[in-house]
């Protein structure tokens, strides 16, 4: 057991330039992050015991555990605690911690960093394809493919670009920025990995070139706004980008959910009637940790005929959904288990459809769904707006 100074001496080393970090140390034990943890139940040591752990100097222990491998860096510890410890910016420390010591990593995160290296995506398939999600769209909606130039960058994310369950995402949004007669381009097969996925898994040196090379292409452009569908991309342009020093200077970025609402309150677009009872999902990177929900509250509440039920567990409040810090790679059974209690609590609600604003936690619920046999709908916001849009035409 070490010795207070040294405990001090670790906790220094391992939070290092991450802020709230001074504020560890006066965690009086109350487990309020235990409490508020979804994955807690499955971890070695909870969110409480590892901050004790800790004052005790025992962080190698802690190191060789795989608790913090499995923070699904929802952030739902920091905004309970009462003391406003910053308890997610820790696990990421320590994490990082693991990464520079040479503690053993999970085999798939490190699968994750060669693939996110050698490809510039998280799927391993070759980057020239990120547009293949548009290929049964119409001529018309596909023009944005070409251009080189932009008022709008539309970022679509690794998840979206890759993954056939949530094509429907960047399918919805694309066609509705067109209907809406925007500028708008994406950067195709020059979008790189927004390299957020190498900062929760502890790499966050590995997230430099990928930033330099997406603010580049975005610079040139000459965009003057970049959208993304993707919560964790908004995040890390808007939150990780800076404080790694990158600077965008008169580029406004926007999460889908704030600029549909601008589109739907400036009359840019038109929406017919669509008759149906939802409730929404508040994603953990689009809502705690960059304080969106009233955006998507308002694009649910401007759709003609839509009945919208609120979950009891919402906004500052809501249960991640499980897909979260890649711990979908490193134990799928949490993450299932985690989505199956959120999809509990959407069942209550007597909604037919699940919206998100977020394609990591369309896929997510979606499986928990299917896997649990419910009739729900699961659906993001972009989705519901074109739905209606085509409702109007």
């Amino acid at each position: 057991m070490g010795s207070w100074a040294s405990a001090g001496e670790d906790l220094t080393a391992i939070l290092h330039g991450v802020r709230g970090a001074e504020r560890v140390i006066a965690c009086y034990q109350c487990g309020t992050c235990s409490g508020s943890c979804p994955t807690a139940s499955a971890m070695d040591y909870t969110p409480r015991r590892i901050l004790h752990m800790l004052r005790l100097g025992l962080v190698n222990r802690v190191l060789e555990s795989r608790s913090i491998w499995l923070c699904t860096s929802c952030y739902s510890c920091t905004n309970r605690c009462p003391r406003e410890i910053r308890i997610g910016d820790a696990m990421l420390g320590l994490r990082a911690l693991a990464v520079d010591r040479g503690v053993s990593l999970p085999a798939n995160l490190l699968a994750l960093r060669d693939t996110v290296i050698g490809y510039h995506n998280i799927s391993g398939d070759d980057n020239a394809a990120r547009l293949i999600w548009s290929d049964n769209l119409q001529m018309a909606s596909r023009a944005f493919g070409s251009k080189r130039h932009a008022d709008v960058v539309f970022f679509v994310g690794c998840v979206a670009s890759f993954y056939p369950t949530v094509y429907g995402i960047p399918q919805a949004m694309i066609q509705v920025m067109a209907r809406a007669g925007l500028d708008v381009a994406t950067l195709g097969g020059e979008e790189w990995c927004c390299g957020y996925p190498l900062f929760t898994a502890g790499m966050p040196a590995l997230l430099e070139s990928l930033m330099a090379h997406n603010l580049a292409r975005v610079q040139d452009m000459g965009a003057k706004t970049l959208v993304t569908t993707c919560p964790s991309c908004h995040y890390t342009w808007s939150h990780v980008y800076p404080q790694w020093g990158a600077s965008s200077p008169g580029l406004e970025i926007l999460h889908a959910s704030e600029f549909l609402a601008r589109l739907m309150e400036q009359n840019q677009i038109r929406l017919g009637e669509t008759e149906q009872v939802v409730t929404y999902h508040d994603p953990c990177d689009l809502g705690r940790k960059s304080g969106i929900f009233d955006a998507p509250r308002r694009v649910i509440a401007g759709v003609p005929g839509v009945e919208f039920r609120e979950m009891d567990a919402n906004r500052e409040q809501a249960l991640c959904c499980g897909g979260g810090g890649d711990v979908q790679i490193v134990d799928e059974g949490v993450t299932a288990s985690v989505a199956s209690r959120r999809m509990e609590q959407v069942q209550r609600t007597g909604a037919r459809v699940l919206l998100s604003a977020c394609q990591q936690c369309k896929r997510t619920l979606l499986a928990a769904a299917r896997r649990d046999k419910l009739r729900i709908r699961v659906m993001d916001l972009a989705e519901l707006v074109w739905q209606a849009m085509e409702q109007q035409a």
